[in-house]
């Protein structure tokens, strides 16, 4: 049974415009506000990163979540923001 079936609202998943990973972290641009998430605060495979493996990120093509190619990383915007 759905959502919206079972009475309960179903909400649209948090996006990212765009992203920037950055030296302290990661810059988040939402479509009302932009964020900047420490990294000990994304993940501890992230904390623990090399910078060059911090900044290799990509943001996914609908925008709900980010990758890290050289780590194997995929966490989503709203577990991010959490």
């Amino acid at each position: 049974m759905g959502e919206e079936a079972r009475g309960v609202k179903a909400t649209e998943p948090l996006t990212a415009k765009r992203i920037k990973p950055v030296r302290e972290g990661l810059i988040v641009a939402l479509t009302d506000r932009e964020v900047c998430i420490p990294w000990e605060r994304c993940s501890p495979r992230l904390a623990a990163a090399a910078e060059e493996q911090r900044l290799a990120a990509e943001l996914s093509p609908g925008g709900y979540g980010i990758h890290w190619p050289l780590l194997d990383e995929d966490l989503s915007i709203g577990g991010l923001l959490a």
